[in-house]
């Protein structure tokens, strides 16, 4: 299909469209003649379309180089050059309430995926080695936190990169310099600062480009923008919020005076805590070794040498007295058996008479004539025969 087939194709859907409307950020506004000029840009997809239409359309205080406008226009492609325009018939600014609506919306949209929350966020670094700037050129943001940084920690460094903080090149600017800081190994936070200024100024650090790409680096990131009562949608989703310039100074790097200060403390804290374990030490040791068995040891078996002794003797004590005690008994039982014996009775003269069989004869009565019988005295047995 030639050229120019495809390219009238092109113009005849074009111009079906009828008139539309455009919004986007006024760049390279030109007035010549009774005709107006301008480059249309798209901040977020870095894209811009040419607007022609006569001054009287133009003729607005609020179409200023940088202005954010909407067009009525009706879309118009010349065949013979391939180009594509827009035809002005009215411009409109971009109002603050629809501008705030406009961000409210972003606002829920980025919340309900979850670029806001918490948990996402990380701490920041307790001593960077390099810190990575964005800011304007030659901005007092710049030399504020340039200053108070080395002020509080003079050995501090900084990686710095100008951008654009305003106007229809911001968004490009600052997210190339955050890809660029980000993908530095050396950078371990990165700030992104710029001074107060109106909504409008202040537009490109609530552009969705910028938040997603805040959100999508790997190095934590300050924003600083503005001052406390500016609040963009970058200090939602940085990982931590300075409120000014100096604020986002004083985040960054810790005072060298206040952590010589710490140290200080903290040495004192662990001398005193030191000292104090050693003299409860030495102490305890003074006590242990005033103790008997530590300060006289020998005493000690001196001392349980008397005691053996005395248990000793008191054990033969004991001993002694237990067997006077036995020896009385068995003297007493002695004498009990030898009064209550036979051979006692027979010493007082009396005797036993038994027969052969060793019976004893109880009475006379049992004997006769000729009967043999054993008398026993007391020194012996002798042998009798009864008469009569």
């Amino acid at each position: 299909m030639p050229v120019r087939t495809v390219l009238q194709l092109v113009g005849g859907w074009i111009g079906r469209l009828g008139r539309i409307w455009v919004e986007g950020q006024i760049t390279e506004l030109n007035r010549r003649g009774s005709t107006v000029y301008l480059t249309l840009r798209d901040p977020a997809a870095n894209m811009s379309v040419r607007v022609v239409g006569p001054r009287g359309v133009f003729d607005n205080p609020a179409v200023v180089d940088g202005a954010r406008v909407v067009v009525h226009a009706k879309p118009d492609f010349y065949i013979n050059r391939g180009s594509f325009s827009l035809t002005a018939v009215e411009v409109r600014a971009v109002g603050i309430g629809e501008l705030l609506a406009r961000l409210e919306q972003l606002k829920r949209t980025l919340a309900a995926e979850g670029l806001f929350r918490p948990e996402r966020k990380r701490p920041l670094p307790f001593l960077p080695g390099t810190v990575g700037l964005i800011c304007g050129r030659d901005s007092a943001a710049e030399r504020d936190v340039l200053e108070n940084a080395r002020r509080r920690w003079p050995a501090v460094s900084f990686k710095v990169e100008t951008v654009a903080v305003q106007g229809s090149y911001a968004v490009g600017e600052v997210v190339g310099a955050l890809r660029k800081l980000d993908a530095d190994p050396e950078v371990e936070v990165i700030v992104i600062t710029r001074g107060g200024g109106s909504l409008e100024d202040l537009l490109p650090f609530s552009d969705e480009t910028m938040v997603r790409a805040v959100a999508a680096a790997r190095t934590p990131v300050v924003s600083a923008i503005g001052h406390e009562q500016d609040s963009p949608l970058l200090d939602l989703v940085a990982d931590h919020r300075a409120s000014t310039p100096t604020d986002a100074a004083k985040r960054v790097v810790p005072d060298v005076r206040e952590q010589l200060a710490h140290v200080h403390q903290l040495r004192d804290r662990g001398r005193r805590a030191i000292t104090g374990r050693v003299e409860r030490e030495a102490a305890w040791l003074a006590a242990v070794r005033s103790r008997p068995a530590l300060a006289d040891p020998v005493r000690e078996v001196e001392r349980q040498h008397e005691r053996v002794l005395a248990v000793r003797d008191r054990a033969r004590r004991a001993l002694g007295a237990a067997l006077d005690r036995a020896g009385d008994r068995l003297d007493h039982t002695r004498a009990r058996l030898t009064a209550l014996s036979p051979a006692a009775t027979l010493e007082r003269g009396y005797a036993i008479v038994q027969r052969p069989d060793g019976a004893v004869v109880r009475s006379a009565a049992e004997l006769e004539p000729g009967d043999g019988l054993l008398v026993r005295l007391p020194d012996g047995r002798r042998a009798v025969t009864v008469e009569k």
